[in-house]
């Protein structure tokens, strides 16, 4: 999970002031051993409102997010109920699906065409959310130094 964010980081870091969380820390989720799908349980199951408590504890000040994947349904309950959210750029986060109420906030969500559990064409319109969809990429698309350059050079263009 690590190496990832280091890529935006590199072009963000001389326009913001960076934090960086790892998800499965602020969930409070011991990781050691166990397989992704008993990862993604933990925090379906309690990880992703605990993280969103921590979040709660640790952020006071007004902030852009930037989030991957699981990540990105953590900010966006966060920016529900913290209201101190200027921006939420949020990348492949699937679990936006099932969520009803929408931050009132700057929203910039992206997802792969390849991704199966991005959330519908629909849920946007009932959303009223710009849908940007990058043909020929999956969920891990993040993780590409093309997609993470364009992708951080939107977010200094529109940091205002």
């Amino acid at each position: 999970m690590g190496r990832y964010p280091e890529k935006y980081r590199q072009i963000l870091r001389n326009h913001f002031e960076i934090k960086y969380y790892d998800s499965r820390i602020l969930a409070e989720i011991n990781s050691k051993g166990k397989s992704a799908e008993k990862i993604h349980q933990d925090f379906v199951n309690f990880g992703i409102e605990k993280a969103v408590e921590n979040l709660q504890q640790k952020e006071k000040e007004k902030t852009h997010i930037l989030a991957f994947s699981v990540g990105g349904v953590i900010a966006w309950k966060y920016a529900l109920k913290a209201k101190n959210v200027k921006s939420l750029t949020l990348i492949s986060s699937t679990r936006l699906r099932y969520e009803m109420a929408k931050p009132s906030t700057k929203i910039e969500l992206y997802f792969g065409e390849k991704d199966k559990y991005q959330p519908a064409k629909e849920w946007f319109e009932n959303l009223n959310l710009k849908r940007n969809v990058f043909l020929d990429f999956g969920h891990e698309m993040y993780e590409n130094i093309d997609f993470s350059k364009k992708t951080s050079q939107e977010i200094i263009q529109n940091k205002s």
